[in-house]
């Protein structure tokens, strides 16, 4: 090592000579050194100050600013050594090579720049702002016949494409023509694999799938699952499930979604349909994943009900009710809950079995398999006759009041709350009322009434005036003892409610004074000082049913 010293002092003298022989020389030396002892001659570089003069020997025109490079990366491998050449002002000199034609330049600057900037996404983000994306993507272009260029350019992108400020600028570049032309090349399952490492977090972004699907990444990736699906040989596996769960990333933007759905006539729809059946579950999955995204607009749900998804569907959760695949029941049931948003399927969706089907995994343990069920199961009940029907089931109710404490999953939690009250509101049935009173659901339509959320808040408050309308009586102990009353003085006090919230409260309070012990409660918290108050709210319904409410309360004193 003491040659290393006398090198990098050498090193220092024929920097500032610039004598281009002895300069080499000393270069070589040192990257020997570095490929015996990268950590010790790090440091002792580090030490030596010679860092410093790096920077003027990055220049487009002298023969050794590959060396100098190459350099430069050897020592960024290492921690400690990467703030001492940002330190050295050397990214910028870097960045500027990256306009050179020499290849071996923009390969050895292409690395020493991938490793000072490592894992540091402040580092990474200036060389975003420097303009690097647009460089690069023109290099891969460029120089896509270089293996080593390429690889260089697919390790640069996936390290900045996971920065959110990234995508705009890949967004104006052709990087998704270069990706996908680059992609069709491969053979080779790692150079693939490298690709897709790109392309994930790229595709996250709606502007950069729409580029993907126009330069054609559909038809690659429908190709590549039909080489794979019957392979049991790991690589291909994976690769499959790289390659669908892609194509389902890319139905996550509007335009790509609407571009490939073609009315439902397009090639890629079909593909994806015939997924479903399949025996592979990683396609069922993202074919049911695939559907629920083509179901984010009424156009396309109605389109693929009328043809039959939904016989498709509930034959595939067929297939996973016991021991099935969770993530399978999660998908399938995503998709019929998003078909079942547009009015004119609900009835069809209804005739055609689904409440039956869907009912079938109420003994489900699974937290997202449980709130997507009660999701699909709140979709189809705005008819009469259905919400009748699964209000008198039991079971169902049952399992409902239990989620209702589920307190770890407040998804399902909330779900089950707006299911209960749903039932009652779309049914307006004494039946569901008592079947539900008998479960013990009513505590949980009271604490709904204090959610933070107002659509909660104001579908409780309906379903409990239809309970006080329809079926006090049976309610009213249950009633009581939630402290309805206490919670609606609490409500109608309360400046910050919404004024729906403040109008239905009143209609509440006049449907509970049919009761005598609830009467008695309202009449104990001088309701009457609160309601008058209400006589002058800005909202007029408020207004109005404040002086309504105050002359029922003052009759009935």
């Amino acid at each position: 090592m003491d040659n290393l010293s006398d090198t990098l002092k050498k090193l220092k003298i024929t920097a500032v000579d610039r004598t281009e022989d002895s300069l080499e020389g000393c270069l070589d030396c040192l990257l020997q050194a570095l490929a015996q002892n990268n950590m010790e001659t790090s440091e002792k570089i580090q030490g030596s100050g010679i860092l410093q003069l790096f920077a003027s020997l990055l220049i487009p025109q002298s023969a050794c600013t590959a060396k100098v490079a190459n350099i430069i990366a050897e020592v960024a491998k290492n921690e400690f050594m990467r703030i001492p050449c940002v330190d050295a002002g050397l990214i910028s000199p870097l960045v500027q090579l990256l306009n050179s034609k020499d290849q071996e330049v923009l390969l050895q600057t292409g690395r020493a720049l991938g490793n000072i900037c490592y894992d540091s996404h402040s580092l990474q983000a200036q060389l975003i702002n420097m303009g690097v994306i647009p460089t690069l993507v023109k290099l891969l272009g460029i120089h896509c016949q270089n293996a080593a260029l390429t690889e260089m350019c697919l390790v640069a992108f996936g390290n900045l494409a996971e920065l959110e400020s990234s995508k705009e600028q890949f967004a104006s570049t052709n990087i998704a023509e270069e990706l996908v032309k680059l992609f069709k090349k491969q053979i080779e399952h790692d150079k693939r694999e490298m690709i897709f490492e790109v392309l994930a977090p790229l595709a996250e972004n709606d502007a950069i799938k729409l580029q993907l699907v126009e330069a054609g990444l559909v038809e690659c990736l429908l190709e590549i699952v039909q080489q794979k699906v019957d392979s049991d040989k790991e690589d291909d596996i994976a690769e499959l499930k790289t390659a669908s769960d892609l194509m389902v990333l890319l139905l996550l933007g509007d335009e790509s979604m609407q571009k490939l759905f073609e009315g439902g006539k397009g090639n890629v729809f079909q593909r994806v349909l015939s997924w479903i059946p399949s025996n592979n579950h990683q396609l069922q999955l993202a074919g049911a994943l695939a559907i629920a995204n083509f179901a984010r607009n009424d156009g396309n749900c109605i389109h693929m009900v009328d043809n039959g998804i939904v016989e498709k569907l509930m034959d595939l959760l067929g297939r996973h009710v016991e021991e099935g695949n969770v993530t399978v029941q999660h998908a399938a049931l995503s998709a019929l809950r998003n078909l079942a948003i547009p009015v004119v399927n609900k009835a069809k969706m209804l005739s055609a079995g689904v409440t039956e089907a869907v009912l079938k995994f109420l003994k489900s343990e699974m937290p997202p398999v449980q709130f997507k069920l009660l999701g699909t199961l709140r979709m189809l009940i705005d008819a009469q006759e259905a919400a009748e029907q699964l209000g008198k089931n039991v079971k169902l109710v049952e399992r409902l009041v239990e989620w209702c404490e589920a307190k770890d999953h407040a998804g399902v939690m909330g779900e089950s709350n707006r299911l209960l009250s749903a039932l009652i509101r779309h049914s307006k049935s004494k039946d569901v009322i008592k079947t539900i009173v008998q479960s013990g659901g009513i505590k949980h339509l009271v604490t709904m009434a204090t959610s933070e959320h107002v659509i909660m808040q104001n579908e409780a408050l309906v379903a409990l005036a239809l309970i006080a309308a329809l079926e006090l009586g049976t309610a009213e102990k249950d009633l009581e003892s939630a402290k309805l009353v206490q919670i609606l003085h609490k409500l109608l006090a309360d400046e910050r409610s919404a004024p729906e919230i403040k109008y239905n409260s009143m209609v509440l309070i006049c449907a509970l004074m049919g009761s005598e012990s609830l009467h008695k409660e309202v009449q104990d918290l001088a309701f009457l000082d609160v309601i008058s108050k209400l006589r002058s709210h800005e909202n007029k319904s408020v207004a109005q049913q404040a002086s309504l409410t105050e002359q029922r309360l003052t009759v009935e004193s």
